[in-house]
């Protein structure tokens, strides 16, 4: 058992070196402003870790780097759903929002607010919720065999409807498909097809909610112009 754990250790110990090591190479490509290639370096570790808020992170920047602000937005917004408390995405999430001229806080809403509610991700809230509910059966089972701690279950109760409310709606957002603009410009049209009229031009960076799809062609809602109509596929980027 002993040689198992020793064997493990150093292969998740080259692991990370290997990564620290090309994680390392990227940034410097980076910094001497080889914005392309530290591109195809984050996207190539990308390939093997991919749920890396920072690889995302640094994806972003590099786009953003290159003027291609609605793939910036679409892989800060990845890096935000996987690592949300993190500050630096968040900030540059945001200004990658305002530039496309979007935002991350929706109008009235304190800023704050909008950092508890999507403080947590979707996961940790599923697994606080059954953490409150399993002390919330602890506390139950005592209160009818011993009689004991009856307000401290009724407590116990209110927080696990609390988050379980807070889980539903955030799983409901996160059900929705987005995407972003990533074509400088994309033709918001009132059919699936170029023969249909156009309605607006939606500038790249632009968040958008995908309602249906036929062919190649997505019926989607720009809510910060509260429009809706057709977009090429190609047009957009999925987040």
């Amino acid at each position: 058992m002993k040689k198992l754990f020793v064997t493990l250790g150093l292969i998740l110990g080259t692991a990370l070196w290997i990564f620290s090591a090309d994680m390392q190479t990227a940034g410097n490509l980076y910094r001497e402003g080889k914005f392309a290639a530290a591109l195809g370096e984050y996207e190539q570790l990308l390939s093997s870790y991919p749920n890396n808020p920072h690889l995302y992170y640094n994806i972003g920047n590099c786009y953003f780097k290159m003027g291609s602000t609605g793939l910036a937005v679409a892989n800060y917004y990845r890096a935000f759903r996987l690592a949300p408390r993190d500050g630096d995405i968040r900030h540059n999430l945001t200004l990658a929002l305002q530039n496309a001229g979007e935002r991350l806080v929706p109008a009235g809403m304190p800023e704050v607010l909008h950092k508890f509610f999507f403080g947590l991700r979707t996961d940790e809230l599923k697994g606080l919720l059954f953490l409150a509910l399993w002390v919330f059966c602890s506390l139950a089972s005592l209160w009818l065999i011993k009689h004991r701690l009856g307000r401290t279950a009724i407590s116990a109760l209110a927080i696990v409807v609390l988050l379980a409310a807070w889980y539903g709606w955030r799983s409901k957002i996160e059900k929705v498909q987005l995407a972003v603009v990533a074509a400088p410009v994309a033709e918001l049209r009132s059919g699936p097809g170029s023969n249909f009229p156009a309605s607006a031009s939606i500038a790249q960076g632009h968040l958008l909610t995908i309602q249906d799809s036929k062919d190649d062609w997505y019926d989607v809602v720009v809510k910060s112009e509260g429009l809706q109509g057709w977009i090429q596929a190609q047009s957009l980027e999925k987040i």
